[in-house]
């Protein structure tokens, strides 16, 4: 389970955005802090794996708490999660080692998006953790787990987006048996009818496997599971 540190100086942008973390499998919110001062603290006595943190803060701003979150020797992971959107301050955030950047406002599937790039990130370290070095394979698997799960992919078709599809990888990827497209479309929040549509598109691209199961009523139906390897 990755622990998650929400910081943000509006108390309901921090509640909101703590329910969008506890929809994701795999994340829980440890806490929230509404000042830089409370967040320092919370690391001081808490193990957290990443924070979610704003950048306007009302005793200083999210780019200085990562810097002294540096220097302290914390390593926690961060996102930034902001409305700031200047390009000094994006520049500034990757300097300081954010490892990604989400603009406010943002939809649920914009957050889970760079959650599930982040869990990605996890389980490709968990991957070469045991080597003392990495090669130019690993470097590039590390590199590139933020990409393959959160960034555009140009093999989509028209009309479909890569946040959708992440969506629909984290419901299948972690369920406990196949599932529905009504299943699919209830547990993402998604139409019915999209998420036929995105799962006609993976099933077809090889992502997902597609099974039947047969009721009472001798229409089989369809249940689909995200395959592992894609």
């Amino acid at each position: 389970m990755i622990d998650v540190l929400v910081v943000d100086d509006d108390f309901r942008v921090a509640e909101i955005n703590s329910a969008y973390v506890g929809q994701v499998p795999g994340f829980r919110v440890a806490t929230r802090a509404h000042t830089a001062a409370q967040a320092l603290a919370t690391l001081e006595r808490t193990p957290i794996d990443l924070v979610l943190l704003d950048h306007y803060l009302p005793d200083e701003t999210g780019l200085t708490l990562v810097r002294r979150m540096r220097q302290l020797g914390h390593q926690t992971d961060v996102i930034m999660v902001t409305a700031a959107r200047d390009v000094a301050t994006v520049q500034a955030a990757m300097r300081y080692g954010a490892l990604q950047y989400l603009v406010k406002p943002f939809s649920f599937g914009g957050l889970r998006a760079k959650l599930d790039g982040y869990a990605a990130l996890r389980r490709t370290l968990d991957g070469v953790g045991g080597r003392s070095e990495a090669g130019q394979e690993q470097v590039d698997q590390i590199f590139g787990a933020f990409r393959s799960a959160d960034g555009p992919r140009s093999d989509l078709p028209k009309g479909h987006s890569a946040p959708t599809v992440n969506l629909i990888r984290g419901v299948l990827g972690t369920a406990e048996h196949p599932l529905s497209a009504h299943e699919v479309a209830e547990r993402t929040g998604i139409s019915r009818s999209t998420a036929q549509r995105y799962l006609k598109y993976l099933e077809r691209a090889g992502r997902i496997t597609l099974t039947l199961k047969y009721g009472d009523t001798g229409r089989p139906e369809h249940r689909y599971a995200w395959t592992e390897a894609s």
